[in-house]
């Protein structure tokens, strides 16, 4: 089964990267899939499942961002024995990372490489807004496009309010009210899903996410199961999987997200909290931390009503998680650094 690349996104910038690459028993990819270490990527030929050669092994080992993930392109080595390995991921022009809950502070990249960074959120139970956030400032940070996704529609009689209060909590941002079940509002979507477009899905279990890709691929590639009882969702899809749209272009869909960790930029909580930061410009101090400080827009707009006060805290909440996670950040990067230094000035004093 033949694979046309420029469908899934495949262009001049990739080309261009891959050039170094190019050689007779090697050829251009995108990563569909990760399981255990080896890859299921898309070649022009078909798929192929690829483990990962020498040098992106040692690099991955040093740096777990640097793991093939779904969405990245790579070159892929055809052996005489037939065998497949990645020898280079290509530079990521976007990708989602959220920080692990691990010793080693680091990041996990969920997708690479998407256009659009969707956030989906069910309508029924009602929408979780301090969630949209977070999933929000992880949307813009990543580069890629934000959008709202809400699913569920055919549950409510009126989803278009719920859509509004949605709004109040993502200024700019479009949302899109869909029901992948009846197909209303999938329509909305085709923009994100085009030739040479990525469209990647970000959300809690239950969401729908793995029911839109299907309604969107217009067959079932993703295995679904019912709600729980108690409305909270199931854990359908515990991989990240990038998938083929008939006509072209392609869907990401990652799996439902426990914990979201803030992990490195501070555009991305600023571009998801705008209305903060607008007020944030007429505050009389310069660093004005809206907490206590006089003269400070942001709590002047609260005390008016201008400004939501559960926005303020779930903008603070993320605000202190952001700074924990770079200071953790920069104590690892201190602590290699020391480790090097003595470990060069060991190795000097062992000199004859």
């Amino acid at each position: 089964m033949r694979v046309d690349l420029s469908s899934l996104g495949w262009d001049d910038g990739f080309k261009a990267e891959y050039s170094p690459f190019d050689r007779p028993d090697q050829l251009p990819a995108r990563v569909a899939r990760v399981d255990r270490g080896v890859c299921s990527v898309l070649t022009a030929h078909g798929p192929v499942r690829a483990s990962l050669g020498g040098e992106v092994l040692h690099r991955a080992a040093a740096d777990p961002a640097a793991f093939p993930c779904a969405g990245d392109w790579v070159a892929v080595r055809e052996w005489p024995d037939d065998r497949a390995t990645i020898e280079a991921v290509l530079a990521r022009r976007t990708a989602v990372v959220r920080a692990t809950v691990s010793k080693d502070s680091g990041g996990q990249v969920l997708a690479a490489n998407l256009d659009t960074a969707a956030v989906v959120e069910p309508l029924d139970p009602d929408p979780d807004l301090g969630r949209i956030e977070r999933l929000l400032a992880l949307a813009y940070a990543c580069g890629a496009s934000p959008l709202i996704i809400l699913t569920k529609a055919d549950l409510l009689a009126d989803p278009a309010s719920v859509a509004e209060s949605v709004a109040m909590a993502a200024p700019g941002v479009p949302i899109v009210t869909l029901s992948a079940r009846t197909g209303a509002g999938l329509d909305l979507l085709r923009p994100h899903v085009r030739p040479g477009r990525t469209l990647g899905l970000l959300g809690p279990s239950g969401a729908g996410k793995s029911s839109l890709v299907n309604a969107i691929v217009g067959t079932t590639v993703m295995w679904t199961q019912e709600q729980r009882a108690d409305g909270r969702g199931r854990h359908t899809t515990t991989f990240r999987a990038l998938v083929p749209v008939p006509g072209g272009g392609a869907v990401l869909d990652t799996p439902g997200l426990r914990q979201v960790g803030m992990f490195t930029s501070e555009a991305g909580l600023d571009d998801a909290f705008d209305d903060i930061r607008a007020l944030a410009e007429l505050c009389r101090f310069k660093r004005c931390a809206h907490d206590h400080e006089p003269g400070c827009a942001v709590l002047d707009a609260v005390a008016s009503g201008e400004l939501a006060p559960r926005r303020l805290a779930s903008w603070r909440k993320l605000k202190r998680e952001l700074t924990f996670a770079t200071r953790r950040r920069e104590a690892r990067v201190t602590k290699s650094e020391i480790y090097r230094h003595r470990r060069a000035e060991q190795r000097r004093r062992a000199r004859p």
